[in-house]
């Protein structure tokens, strides 16, 4: 048994998450974690909503609230459509709770006590209306570098150089598209130069990362020059340096304290569990592996900056130094980013109407749907494209047509026949082969399941669905009722294949996993479900606020990544279709809501 870290992507709290942002972050980290734990292996899942920062400002002037009260409002939203996705996070908490505060302030301590925080000044954008520092890539313009026409003032997407917005050609605000003044302003900086040689050393050895990911961060190395860590703005962490905490406009970078978010969560569920020092299992230990889920435009701070921090807090940067409180902390094991996912062509887009929201697919569609789409269809090393007409074919060729109709033709026919899991005779040749083929499987998808290639394991776990719809069609059942034996044979044999497929399919499909397992008569859980609990802040009583927490350590309740023999004389009941066939319409409709936004 091996200790696994799913370290997710926060989702910043300016509004709802639309299901690009799931596709990147959410379905791929919890098909992981999922399957790790049948697995055997103690994962502990980590993530939050990020909250701080001057798009939260910008948001919260325009809709006339408070920074706090926009967080805590777009804080329960995506806590509430995150849990109805079905994802396993064993704490969802928030970048607002003292406890982040205090694990973010003594990060940047260490990390300043050992030298690799540096003061500099430097020119920062302000805009010319408001006064309000805009911060890096809020500002975009021309790469002085390749002449991309979109970069932003941290890097260009384009090429992946780091940038300073002074340097973009034709500056201007994504807030209100004016051009931005630049003023003088003090700051401390990650001395990212002190690291390249760890960091190169390191990135070297992560020869199973996808090849995208890993070529992006050694290309990185190529231009490291130091990464402002502070900001002139007055909502956020307060720099913990005296001359500093004191001061009501200098706070302390937002992606400086998310990417910390990882290691705050792992504290604050230890703290919850009882155990406050349980997380260093995942921290401090060796041979514990951690996976770092996001999008692609995230890479930066993950394979880049993050490790940074973590070498600056350990001292093993070019100027040494020593651990802080926490220990020597290890560097992720993988950092596992997905690409785009765009919708009928486009990029998503809220200001552009071009948005599918979480919230508003699970109000129409079953989640199972939508997971499975973003399993079989989503951005793994590649752009791909989110369209009405493709998920309406995948739901009702492939969950409905396929799957479905092999879990309710088999639990129908046992019912109908037997009304209970009939006990085999002689088993012939095409029986054996057919249950080879579900028990092999195991190994191939797990396979792919643990080198996150969602699309290329269930596509296989599919395949043998195939194979098994072939395999009642040739044995007919219907045709045996004259010869018992035989008949109870291949409906037993069918029956455990269904009950192997859905194990195979439990870390996508978790919700109809369940049903398909009491379908054959099984009790007990088997796909675990997150719940949300109202806690109060560990430091501060006045605050209460949701989190993602569940029990997902089940022990025999959960099913194991492995054949489990169905048991003769178990009752079968008539089954209901586990899947909702879409009407054509649905394309049409959904097509015209865009319009209408």
């Amino acid at each position: 048994m091996s200790r696994i870290l799913s370290a997710v992507a926060w989702p910043y709290a300016n509004g709802p998450r639309h299901i690009g942002h799931v596709a990147g972050f959410g379905v791929p980290s919890d098909v992981f974690s999922r399957y790790m734990r049948m697995a055997g292996h103690d994962v502990l899942m980590v993530s939050g909503t990020d909250e701080h920062g001057t798009p939260i400002l910008v948001e919260a002037e325009r809709q006339g609230v408070s920074p706090q009260e926009l967080a805590d409002r777009n804080n329960r939203l995506i806590v509430e459509d995150l849990a109805q996705l079905g994802l396993t996070y064993d704490l969802f908490t928030r970048t607002t709770t003292r406890n982040h505060y205090a694990v973010v302030q003594e990060l940047f301590r260490t990390v300043h006590k050992n030298g690799y925080m540096v003061e500099q000044t430097t020119m920062g954008a302000v805009s010319p209306s408001t006064g309000r520092t805009l911060p890096d890539r809020y500002v975009e313009g021309t790469c002085p570098i390749c002449g991309y026409d979109g970069a932003r003032g941290d890097q260009c997407d384009n090429c992946g150089n780091q940038l300073d917005a002074i340097d973009l050609i034709n500056p201007h605000s994504r807030i209100n598209g004016e051009t931005p003044t630049f003023v003088e302003s003090t700051h401390f900086f990650l001395d990212l130069p002190a690291f390249v040689d760890a960091l190169g050393d390191w990135l070297r050895t992560r020869t199973a990362w996808r090849p995208n990911v890993l070529k992006f961060s050694l290309n990185l190395l190529d231009d490291v020059r130091p990464r402002a860590m502070t900001r002139d703005i007055d909502w956020g962490i307060p720099v913990p340096l005296p001359g500093w905490e004191e001061n009501p406009n200098k706070r302390l970078y937002v992606w400086f304290d998310a990417v910390v978010g990882y290691l705050s969560a792992s504290i604050e569920w230890a703290r919850r569990s009882g155990d406050p020092e349980a997380w260093r299992a995942w921290w401090n230990e060796q041979d514990a592996q951690s996976f770092y889920f996001m999008g692609k435009d995230n890479i930066t701070f993950h394979s880049q900056i993050w490790p940074a921090e973590l070498l600056g807090y350990a001292g093993k940067g070019s100027k040494g130094g020593a651990p802080g409180l926490f220990g020597d902390l290890e560097l992720p094991t993988e950092v596992v980013s997905s690409e785009y996912l765009n919708v009928d062509g486009q990029q998503f887009s809220t200001s552009r109407g071009v948005v599918i929201y979480v919230r508003d697919m699970l109000s129409r569609y079953q989640p199972d749907a939508l997971r499975y789409y973003l399993s079989v269809a989503g951005p793994e090393t590649n752009d791909t494209d989110f369209t009405w007409a493709e998920f309406k074919r995948r739901t009702n060729d492939e969950l409905v047509a396929g799957w479905g109709n092999l879990v309710n033709r088999t639990a129908s026919m046992v019912h109908k026949n037997f009304g209970q899991v009939p006990a085999p005779a002689q088993r012939l040749d095409v029986d054996e082969a057919l249950l080879a083929q579900t028990t092999t499987a195991f190994g191939r998808v797990g396979d792919l399941l643990a080198h996150h290639h969602n699309r290329q394991a269930v596509s296989e776990v599919m395949r043998v669905v195939q194979e098994a719809n072939r395999y009642i069609s040739e044995t007919e059942p219907w045709k045996l009722k004259n010869d018992p034996d035989r008949l109870a044979t291949v409906l037993h044999t069918a029956t455990q294949a269904v009950s192997d497929l859905n194990t195979m399919l439990a870390p996508f499909l978790p919700h109809s996993a369940q049903r398909v397992h009491e379908l054959l008569g099984g009790t007990g859980t088997i796909a675990p479900q997150p719940r949300i609990d109202e806690v109060t802040d560990l430091d501060d009583e006045s605050r209460r606020y949701p989190v993602i927490t569940g029990d997902y350590r089940l022990g025999e309740t959960v099913a194991p990544w492995a054949p489990r023999a169905v048991v003769p004389g178990t009752p079968v009941g008539p089954p209901s279709p586990v899947f909702t066939k879409l009407d054509d319409s649905v394309v049409e409709e959904e097509i015209a809501r865009v319009r209408e936004a």
